[in-house]
Protein backbone atom coordinates (compact mmCIF):
# COMPACT_ATOMS: atom_id res chain seq x y z
CA UNK A 1 0.00 0.00 0.00
CA UNK A 2 2.69 2.45 0.57
CA UNK A 3 4.68 1.63 -2.33
CA UNK A 4 0.89 2.63 -4.41
CA UNK A 5 0.44 5.97 -2.32
CA UNK A 6 4.67 7.02 -2.89
CA UNK A 7 3.71 6.27 -6.67
CA UNK A 8 0.46 8.48 -7.00
CA UNK A 9 2.92 10.99 -5.04
CA UNK A 10 5.72 11.29 -7.08
CA UNK A 11 2.85 11.27 -10.32
CA UNK A 12 1.63 14.53 -8.11
CA UNK A 13 4.59 15.85 -7.43
CA UNK A 14 5.42 15.34 -11.23
CA UNK A 15 2.36 17.28 -12.45
CA UNK A 16 3.05 20.08 -10.24
CA UNK A 17 6.94 20.66 -10.63
CA UNK A 18 6.26 24.46 -12.17
CA UNK A 19 3.29 25.24 -9.44
CA UNK A 20 3.45 27.46 -6.47
CA UNK A 21 1.31 29.32 -4.32
CA UNK A 22 2.40 32.89 -2.81
CA UNK A 23 0.60 34.11 0.89
CA UNK A 24 0.71 37.72 1.57
CA UNK A 25 -0.99 39.77 4.44
CA UNK A 26 0.02 43.74 4.50
CA UNK A 27 -1.06 47.09 5.75
CA UNK A 28 -4.12 47.78 3.12
CA UNK A 29 -2.91 50.20 0.16
CA UNK A 30 -3.66 51.05 -3.27
CA UNK A 31 -0.43 49.17 -6.06
CA UNK A 32 -0.31 45.90 -4.12
CA UNK A 33 -2.16 43.46 -6.81
CA UNK A 34 -0.80 45.11 -9.10
CA UNK A 35 2.88 44.82 -8.21
CA UNK A 36 3.02 41.44 -7.42
CA UNK A 37 0.94 40.72 -10.52
CA UNK A 38 4.09 42.25 -12.94
CA UNK A 39 6.42 40.61 -10.22
CA UNK A 40 4.93 37.73 -11.21
CA UNK A 41 4.48 38.44 -15.03
CA UNK A 42 8.39 39.53 -15.28
CA UNK A 43 9.50 35.71 -13.77
CA UNK A 44 7.51 34.53 -16.99
CA UNK A 45 4.87 33.22 -14.14
CA UNK A 46 1.08 32.62 -15.05
CA UNK A 47 -1.23 33.36 -12.80
CA UNK A 48 -3.59 30.32 -12.43
CA UNK A 49 -6.07 31.30 -9.42
CA UNK A 50 -6.02 34.57 -6.78
CA UNK A 51 -8.39 35.20 -3.90
CA UNK A 52 -8.21 38.43 -1.66
CA UNK A 53 -9.73 39.96 1.47
CA UNK A 54 -9.27 43.24 2.87
CA UNK A 55 -10.94 43.76 6.48
CA UNK A 56 -11.57 47.61 5.65
CA UNK A 57 -11.31 49.32 2.86
CA UNK A 58 -10.25 52.63 4.78
CA UNK A 59 -6.91 50.96 6.16
CA UNK A 60 -7.20 47.45 6.94
CA UNK A 61 -5.09 44.55 6.73
CA UNK A 62 -5.07 43.22 2.92
CA UNK A 63 -4.84 39.17 2.37
CA UNK A 64 -3.90 37.64 -0.82
CA UNK A 65 -3.28 34.22 -1.92
CA UNK A 66 -1.81 33.31 -5.59
CA UNK A 67 -1.08 30.20 -6.99
CA UNK A 68 0.92 30.28 -10.12
CA UNK A 69 2.74 28.64 -12.85
CA UNK A 70 5.94 29.18 -14.01
CA UNK A 71 8.36 27.11 -16.42
CA UNK A 72 11.49 25.50 -14.61
CA UNK A 73 10.17 26.91 -11.54
CA UNK A 74 12.74 25.04 -9.20
CA UNK A 75 15.75 26.70 -10.55
CA UNK A 76 14.84 29.64 -10.26
CA UNK A 77 13.38 29.17 -6.45
CA UNK A 78 15.98 31.72 -5.15
CA UNK A 79 16.31 34.13 -7.45
CA UNK A 80 12.40 34.69 -7.27
CA UNK A 81 12.28 34.84 -3.14
CA UNK A 82 15.05 37.34 -3.29
CA UNK A 83 14.01 39.27 -5.79
CA UNK A 84 10.67 39.48 -4.34
CA UNK A 85 11.86 40.91 -0.90
CA UNK A 86 12.29 44.18 -1.98
CA UNK A 87 8.50 44.68 -2.98
CA UNK A 88 7.45 43.07 0.63
CA UNK A 89 10.10 45.61 2.00
CA UNK A 90 8.49 48.23 -0.15
CA UNK A 91 4.63 47.36 1.49
CA UNK A 92 5.27 46.14 4.88
CA UNK A 93 4.60 42.29 3.97
CA UNK A 94 4.25 38.89 5.83
CA UNK A 95 4.42 36.78 2.83
CA UNK A 96 5.77 33.26 2.40
CA UNK A 97 6.23 31.08 -1.08
CA UNK A 98 5.57 27.28 -0.77
CA UNK A 99 5.90 25.28 -3.76
CA UNK A 100 3.51 22.33 -4.82
CA UNK A 101 5.47 19.90 -5.55
CA UNK A 102 6.92 19.48 -1.87
CA UNK A 103 4.74 17.56 -0.43
CA UNK A 104 4.02 18.21 3.01
CA UNK A 105 5.16 15.52 5.63
CA UNK A 106 2.75 14.95 8.49
CA UNK A 107 2.82 13.28 11.36
CA UNK A 108 -1.17 12.29 12.97
CA UNK A 109 -1.24 11.88 17.54
CA UNK A 110 -4.00 9.88 17.42
CA UNK A 111 -5.32 8.00 21.45
CA UNK A 112 -7.91 5.85 21.58
CA UNK A 113 -11.19 6.48 19.37
CA UNK A 114 -9.60 6.07 15.71
CA UNK A 115 -12.74 7.59 13.82
CA UNK A 116 -10.56 10.71 12.99
CA UNK A 117 -7.68 8.59 11.86
CA UNK A 118 -10.06 6.20 9.79
CA UNK A 119 -11.09 9.18 8.11
CA UNK A 120 -7.43 10.76 7.37
CA UNK A 121 -6.50 7.32 6.07
CA UNK A 122 -9.06 6.64 3.92
CA UNK A 123 -9.06 10.46 2.40
CA UNK A 124 -4.88 9.54 2.16
CA UNK A 125 -5.26 5.89 0.20
CA UNK A 126 -7.58 7.24 -2.43
CA UNK A 127 -5.33 10.46 -3.15
CA UNK A 128 -7.57 13.40 -1.81
CA UNK A 129 -5.15 14.11 0.77
CA UNK A 130 -2.10 14.77 -0.81
CA UNK A 131 0.61 14.27 2.05
CA UNK A 132 3.12 11.99 2.70
CA UNK A 133 1.93 10.61 6.33
CA UNK A 134 5.65 10.12 7.59
CA UNK A 135 4.10 8.47 11.06
CA UNK A 136 1.43 7.99 13.80
CA UNK A 137 2.20 8.75 17.69
CA UNK A 138 -0.35 7.36 19.99
CA UNK A 139 -0.61 6.61 23.40
CA UNK A 140 -2.48 3.08 23.00
CA UNK A 141 -1.99 0.75 20.98
CA UNK A 142 -5.75 0.56 19.73
CA UNK A 143 -4.61 1.26 15.79
CA UNK A 144 -0.91 -0.39 15.47
CA UNK A 145 -2.25 -3.23 13.08
CA UNK A 146 -4.38 -1.01 11.25
CA UNK A 147 -1.99 1.69 10.60
CA UNK A 148 1.35 -0.62 10.45
CA UNK A 149 -0.84 -2.76 7.64
CA UNK A 150 -0.19 0.18 5.28
CA UNK A 151 2.89 0.78 5.67
CA UNK A 152 2.98 3.87 8.29
CA UNK A 153 5.46 3.69 11.21
CA UNK A 154 3.48 3.43 14.47
CA UNK A 155 4.99 4.78 17.69
CA UNK A 156 3.22 3.77 21.18
CA UNK A 157 4.39 5.78 23.37
CA UNK A 158 2.00 5.56 26.87
CA UNK A 159 1.63 9.08 28.39
CA UNK A 160 0.18 10.93 31.22
CA UNK A 161 0.32 14.15 32.78
CA UNK A 162 3.21 12.47 35.21
CA UNK A 163 5.37 12.16 32.18
CA UNK A 164 4.18 14.82 30.17
CA UNK A 165 7.81 16.60 29.57
CA UNK A 166 9.53 13.41 29.07
CA UNK A 167 6.57 11.77 26.43
CA UNK A 168 7.15 15.48 24.35
CA UNK A 169 10.80 15.10 24.27
CA UNK A 170 10.52 11.42 22.35
CA UNK A 171 7.65 12.96 20.48
CA UNK A 172 9.83 16.49 19.78
CA UNK A 173 12.78 13.58 18.37
CA UNK A 174 10.46 11.56 16.24
CA UNK A 175 8.93 14.94 14.09
CA UNK A 176 12.78 15.99 13.39
CA UNK A 177 13.75 12.36 12.71
CA UNK A 178 10.72 12.62 10.10
CA UNK A 179 11.05 16.33 9.29
CA UNK A 180 7.57 16.98 9.57
CA UNK A 181 5.79 19.50 8.40
CA UNK A 182 2.53 19.19 10.36
CA UNK A 183 0.78 17.46 12.73
CA UNK A 184 -2.72 16.54 13.23
CA UNK A 185 -4.48 15.99 16.23
CA UNK A 186 -6.99 13.34 15.70
CA UNK A 187 -8.27 12.73 18.92
CA UNK A 188 -5.28 12.47 20.78
CA UNK A 189 -6.60 13.14 24.46
CA UNK A 190 -3.02 14.54 26.01
CA UNK A 191 -2.71 18.82 26.58
CA UNK A 192 0.76 19.82 25.09
CA UNK A 193 2.94 21.70 26.70
CA UNK A 194 3.92 24.98 25.81
CA UNK A 195 7.18 23.98 24.83
CA UNK A 196 5.83 21.82 22.50
CA UNK A 197 2.79 24.17 20.76
CA UNK A 198 5.78 26.77 20.42
CA UNK A 199 7.97 24.91 18.42
CA UNK A 200 5.35 24.49 16.08
CA UNK A 201 3.64 27.31 15.88
CA UNK A 202 0.17 27.38 13.97
CA UNK A 203 1.35 23.85 12.60
CA UNK A 204 -0.57 21.33 14.89
CA UNK A 205 -4.36 21.31 13.86
CA UNK A 206 -6.90 19.83 16.37
CA UNK A 207 -10.45 18.74 16.52
CA UNK A 208 -12.60 19.34 18.94
CA UNK A 209 -15.45 17.59 20.01
CA UNK A 210 -17.89 20.74 20.09
CA UNK A 211 -19.15 23.66 18.30
CA UNK A 212 -16.43 25.88 20.21
CA UNK A 213 -16.68 28.33 22.26
CA UNK A 214 -19.35 26.21 23.83
CA UNK A 215 -18.54 23.37 26.03
CA UNK A 216 -14.88 23.54 26.19
CA UNK A 217 -12.69 20.71 27.58
CA UNK A 218 -13.35 17.23 28.23
CA UNK A 219 -17.01 15.32 28.34
CA UNK A 220 -18.67 18.21 25.52
CA UNK A 221 -21.74 15.54 24.57
CA UNK A 222 -22.76 14.72 28.05
CA UNK A 223 -22.28 18.45 28.93
CA UNK A 224 -24.98 18.93 25.67
CA UNK A 225 -26.99 16.47 26.64
CA UNK A 226 -27.54 18.01 29.78
CA UNK A 227 -27.93 21.58 28.65
CA UNK A 228 -30.47 20.30 26.13
CA UNK A 229 -28.94 21.68 23.30
CA UNK A 230 -30.52 21.56 19.52
CA UNK A 231 -27.34 21.96 17.77
CA UNK A 232 -24.37 19.89 18.41
CA UNK A 233 -21.48 20.21 16.22
CA UNK A 234 -17.55 20.26 16.11
CA UNK A 235 -14.60 22.77 15.68
CA UNK A 236 -11.42 22.37 14.20
CA UNK A 237 -8.58 25.01 15.14
CA UNK A 238 -4.63 25.57 15.10
CA UNK A 239 -2.77 24.82 18.94
CA UNK A 240 -1.72 27.45 21.20
CA UNK A 241 -1.27 27.24 24.88
CA UNK A 242 -4.73 28.30 25.47
CA UNK A 243 -6.86 25.40 25.90
CA UNK A 244 -9.22 25.09 22.75
CA UNK A 245 -8.80 28.80 22.12
CA UNK A 246 -6.57 28.56 18.78
CA UNK A 247 -7.23 30.27 15.71
CA UNK A 248 -10.66 28.27 14.13
CA UNK A 249 -10.00 27.07 10.50
CA UNK A 250 -13.31 24.73 10.39
CA UNK A 251 -16.61 24.07 12.05
CA UNK A 252 -19.76 22.66 11.40
CA UNK A 253 -23.04 21.40 13.21
CA UNK A 254 -26.01 18.72 12.96
CA UNK A 255 -29.58 18.90 14.05
CA UNK A 256 -30.40 16.61 17.76
CA UNK A 257 -33.49 16.91 19.85
CA UNK A 258 -35.00 15.60 22.92
CA UNK A 259 -35.25 11.56 21.61
CA UNK A 260 -30.95 11.90 21.26
CA UNK A 261 -29.12 10.86 24.23
CA UNK A 262 -25.71 11.71 25.35
CA UNK A 263 -24.54 8.19 23.02
CA UNK A 264 -26.70 9.40 20.15
CA UNK A 265 -24.99 12.80 20.10
CA UNK A 266 -21.61 11.37 20.40
CA UNK A 267 -22.21 9.20 17.61
CA UNK A 268 -23.68 11.90 15.10
CA UNK A 269 -20.97 14.29 16.49
CA UNK A 270 -18.04 11.60 15.67
CA UNK A 271 -19.17 11.70 11.91
CA UNK A 272 -19.12 16.14 11.81
CA UNK A 273 -15.58 15.64 13.36
CA UNK A 274 -14.31 13.29 11.08
CA UNK A 275 -15.34 15.60 7.89
CA UNK A 276 -14.29 19.01 9.54
CA UNK A 277 -11.18 17.43 10.42
CA UNK A 278 -10.75 16.19 6.52
CA UNK A 279 -11.64 19.74 5.12
CA UNK A 280 -9.41 21.84 7.72
CA UNK A 281 -6.47 19.84 6.85
CA UNK A 282 -6.73 20.00 3.11
CA UNK A 283 -6.80 23.50 3.46
CA UNK A 284 -3.77 23.42 5.49
CA UNK A 285 -2.22 21.13 2.77
CA UNK A 286 -2.79 23.76 0.30
CA UNK A 287 -1.98 26.63 1.43
CA UNK A 288 -5.18 28.37 1.99
CA UNK A 289 -5.08 29.59 5.18
CA UNK A 290 -3.27 32.75 6.91
CA UNK A 291 -3.25 33.17 10.50
CA UNK A 292 -4.08 36.67 11.72
CA UNK A 293 -3.38 36.64 15.52
CA UNK A 294 -6.69 34.68 16.83
CA UNK A 295 -8.40 34.64 13.16
CA UNK A 296 -7.92 32.84 9.69
CA UNK A 297 -8.34 33.89 6.85
CA UNK A 298 -9.53 30.90 4.74
CA UNK A 299 -8.88 31.21 0.76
Amino acid sequence: MKAYIQEKINNFKERNKNRARLLINCPDQPGIVSTVSKFLYDHDANIIESSQYTTDPAGGEFFIRIEFECPDLKDKVDQIETDFQLIANEFDMDWKFTYVFEVKKMAIFVSKEPHCLLELLWEWQSGDLMADISLVISNHETSKEMVESLGIPYYYIPANKDIREEVEQKQLQLLEQYDVDVIVLARYMQILTPNFVAKHENYIINIHHSFLPAFIGAKPYERAYNRGVKLIGATSHYVTNDLDEGPIIEQDISRVNHKDNAADMKKIGQSIERSVLARALKWHLEDRIIVDRNKTIVF
